[in-house]
């Protein structure tokens, strides 16, 4: 019965999926190819001696599994990102370790099957419409190392505790003691949750170990094949196929961890400290919570930043280092007549680190200090604000926005104000889908430093609105970052994600969650909100450099088909903003390239310039 049900559900699956015919066709070919392959494959090898090959030879296999896992693995190539990613992932996992630790003629057949259905599953589905697949989210990256992680944990404790027979011949690893497995054990579950928040030091543990597994790999291989040369009848190294699968999950690892090494920069907590009063992000809230800050000052905590504390521990400065260059994240937190001593300081302390200071997204105010005290200053970026006391969607320049709120009331489409963190675990996930399916179908490089995403809007202190409709699924989603008063009140709130359902049926979505929030927070006595300003997005020329102002106008247009800043900041002319200018603050036009170059490097991290180079040409 358990057979029966579980080829219903994947040939089910896959019918749902690829259609009736195309499932069918996949099914019926796909048995016969395993079947066949697999005939092929041990009568060639019948003759080599191989125990397993030999064993396997004289068993039959009379369920039709080999099939529904045909068309599982083929239907895989026609999910949404993130879910084509995982299930492909965890079917290649599948099949490794039943087909190594267990080794029946079924695992065998499925380990074929499934290879070539992920191989020709995008093709057979190309008429399908299926989109290419993107690049892995940061947070895919992190998964997969994870997967990687516990998969070595588990294979460790199966082969020591579960012993079998597969091809590489007994999983049973003699050389184990429950201290090996133990110690291996311990490791991998401190790693993992490092790992899985893109710990830079977990990162490089991971690293280190899977680059020690791989030279003890390769020496107890150069080890084996002078014993066999030297002595090929009185002597040889036995290799237990736990060695060799465990090597090969290791390398594995090491591979996911080096290509997405991008996604593993979260310093230390040791790291993020500054200089003087060892600030840290809970100074840095504190400060926050004391003064006051900006509508960019929120993404000050987030985990990417460190922090530089002033000498006299009143104020700090969050900041970024990549390319050679210090990039300070909006201006100081801490008392506003401190800001242009705060600046020097932090100016002076990047240049003994060897590192170029400038400040990306200050505001007027610190714009004008920063001129006097003899930096140079470019806008970068408009805040579009907008004012809620007297908010009223009235007048003809309101009717996109009340057409939304009315769109959403007839579909029944429900609006809440919520603290993520504090929602069931299902909701997160949806909302987890949506901003991940956004991600991935665009096919292009996730963006961070001042874009946050699902992880920051987990944040305790972030809102977080949902539209919902009448199923309780979730059509849209926006975070709103805490704006501080003097004091610790909250004066105001500023929109970092805003995602929607790309297949659902509430197309305002976005405009009737923004209309609802501003509603939500006027009643809760807030004074305006941000809608946040677009990277390269101005509505005109900015004060300063006219060499930087053509670089950031011409850059901006070959990235509007790719990103939409500027169509961005159109769409937010909806809600009738004022804006004001954001600026980036540096010492010498001579700083200029390497600035440049930094910048892209904080919003693209998983970019490399080649790649930079091309998404630019292709715009």
């Amino acid at each position: 019965m358990a057979m029966i049900g579980s080829f219903a559900l994947l040939v089910g699956i896959g019918e749902w999926l690829l259609g009736t015919r195309l499932a069918a066709a996949v099914t019926v070919v796909g048995q016969l190819v395993g079947v066949l392959v697999a005939a092929g494959f041990l009568l060639s090898v019948r003759g080599t001696g191989w125990r397993w090959a030999v064993d396997l030879s004289q068993r039959l296999d009379m369920g039709f599994s080999a099939g529904a896992m045909a068309v599982l693995a083929v239907a895989s190539a026609v999910l949404r990102p993130p879910w084509r990613l995982r299930v492909r992932l965890l079917l290649g996992l599948y099949v490794i370790v039943s087909v190594v630790y267990l080794g029946s003629l079924a695992d065998f057949e499925h380990f074929l099957v499934v290879a070539l259905g992920l191989a020709a599953g995008p093709r057979l589905t190309r008429h399908l419409g299926v989109r290419e697949p993107g690049r892995p989210s940061r947070r895919e990256w992190r998964l997969l190392a994870v997967g990687g992680l516990v998969l070595i944990v588990v294979g460790t404790a199966l082969s020591y505790f579960l012993p079998s027979d597969g091809p590489l011949g007994d999983t049973g690893d003699a050389g184990n003691s429950l201290i090996d497995v133990a110690t291996v054990v311990v490791l991998g579950a401190l790693l993992v949750n490092g790992i899985r928040k893109g710990h830079r030091v977990a990162w490089r543990w991971a690293v280190g170990l899977s680059a020690l597994n791989l030279v003890l790999g390769l020496l107890v291989l150069v080890l084996a094949i002078v014993i066999a040369v030297l002595k090929p009848v009185d002597a040889r190294l036995d290799l237990s196929s736990t060695f060799v699968a465990d090597r090969l999950i290791w390398v594995a690892l090491l591979v996911v961890l080096v290509a997405g090494s991008a996604a593993f920069r979260v310093p230390s907590r040791r790291k993020r400290r500054g200089t003087g009063t060892g600030t840290d992000r809970d100074t840095a809230v504190d400060l926050l919570q004391q003064h006051g800050g900006s509508t960019v000052s929120w993404m000050a905590t987030w985990p990417e930043n460190r922090y530089f504390g002033t000498d006299d521990g009143r104020s700090c400065q969050a900041w970024q280092a990549h390319a050679g260059v210090a990039i300070g994240l909006g201006e100081a937190i801490g008392p506003p007549e401190d800001r242009a001593a705060a600046l020097r300081e932090f100016a002076r302390s990047s240049e003994m680190s060897g590192l170029v200071p400038c400040v990306f997204s200050a505001s007027d105010a610190t714009a004008r200090e920063a001129r006097e005290a003899g930096w140079l200053t470019v806008q970068i970026a408009e805040d579009t604000l907008v004012d809620l006391p007297d908010l009223e969607f009235r007048g003809k320049a309101w009717q996109d926005v009340r057409s939304a709120l009315n769109k959403a009331g007839k579909q029944s489409i429900t609006f809440r104000l919520v603290t993520l963190a504090d929602e069931r675990w299902s909701l997160v996930a949806q909302v987890r889908e949506i901003s991940e399916q956004w991600v991935g179908d665009k096919g292009l490089p996730e963006m961070g430093f001042t874009l946050g995403g699902i992880d920051e809007a987990l944040d305790p202190q972030v809102r977080v609105g949902l539209a919902e409709d009448a199923d309780g699924v979730i059509q849209g989603v926006t975070s709103w970052l805490p704006v501080h008063a003097p004091g610790g009140a909250v004066r105001g709130w500023t929109l970092d994600v805003m995602r929607r359902r790309d297949d659902g049926a509430f197309r305002p979505v976005v405009e009737f969650l923004i209309a609802s929030s501003c509603l939500a927070f006027k009643d809760d006595g807030a004074t305006g909100v941000s809608l946040s300003g677009a990277p390269l997005a101005r509505t005109g020329k900015g004060e300063g450099a006219a060499a930087l102002d053509r670089l950031l106008d011409t850059l901006g247009a070959r990235l509007e088909p790719l990103y939409g800043f500027r169509s961005l900041h159109s769409f937010k002319a909806k809600f009738q903003p004022r804006y004001e200018p954001m600026h980036l603050l540096y010492r010498d036009e001579a700083d200029l390239p390497r600035i440049g170059l930094a910048l892209t490097k904080a919003y693209l991290p998983d970019t490399s310039v080649r790649e930079l180079l091309q998404l630019v040409r292709s715009g």
